[in-house]
């Protein structure tokens, strides 16, 4: 019993693997009485060994989406270090086994905390969009998930979010709790010497296209499921396209 809760999460105290599975309950219940949540393909997410899980970012329900969906492991998730000066939140933060990065280190920080934690045999999440997206659309990777891969060693496993832009758009405060769905899926892992042998460019188009094509099954997944009603009409219908297929389809 012990080694099972241990393989949840490596090097984390046994009273701490517990507190997060409790939470995760608890969230898990809201998630699914709210949002009518829905996860596929967690069959795809390795048991044991560092995992680096990669999706667009919607909104701010995407983080704790992300440890709903990893239901036989825990997430070591990164988070600002003003949030742990924060009383309570800090606390639980800690307690969830988050890494604190300085605001002022800003990727170069994040990326050493989470090149450890991988290499402790942990999952870690990045979004390498670097930020919400305004419109639910993927947007551009950022260059810098590129260079922890690269250090980490460990194998990526792309996913993808969706129905969270329109639950928690940027320009609103709150999220809106009635009449939403979200789901997530994830893709296969994809082995650190695979993404090596590609280089940077093509690297980042392989994941970020694996993202968008789990992204836009979501999408008509949620259209078939609510008729066509959700996910809403937008930018998000837009699938996303690699700069080198751009050039290929302009004019010559």
């Amino acid at each position: 019993m012990l080694a099972r809760l241990r393989a949840l999460d490596p090097g984390r105290p046994i009273h701490q693997i517990l507190f997060y599975r409790v939470c995760r309950l608890i969230v898990l219940a809201i998630f699914k009485v709210f949002y009518r949540v829905r996860f596929h393909s967690r069959e795809n997410v390795p048991r044991t060994g560092g995992l680096l899980v990669i999706a667009n970012h919607q909104s701010h329900l995407d983080p704790p989406l992300v440890g709903l969906a990893l239901n036989n492991r825990n997430m070591a998730a990164i988070a600002r270090a003003g949030l742990f000066r924060v009383p309570v939140l800090g606390l639980l933060l800690r307690l969830w086994g988050c890494i604190a990065i300085k605001e002022e280190e800003g990727d170069a920080g994040a990326m050493r905390k989470a090149i450890e934690q991988l290499k402790a045999g942990r999952v870690v999440v990045i979004f390498p969009e670097g930020t919400r997206s305004p419109d639910g659309a993927l947007q551009a990777f950022k260059r810098g998930v590129w260079v922890l891969m690269m250090r980490s060693g460990v194998p990526v496993i792309p996913a993808a979010v969706e129905g969270c832009f329109d639950a928690w758009p940027r320009d609103r405060k709150y999220p809106r709790v009635f009449g939403q769905r979200i789901a997530f899926a994830f893709g296969r892992a994809i082995p650190f010497a695979d993404l090596k042998a590609m280089g940077s460019e093509a690297g980042l188009d392989r994941l970020a296209t694996e993202v968008e094509t789990l992204r836009m099954d979501l999408r008509r997944r949620m259209r078939e499921a609510t008729k066509g009603r959700l996910p809403r009409p937008g930018a998000g219908d837009a699938r996303w396209v690699p700069k080198a297929s751009h050039a290929a389809q302009a004019p010559g």
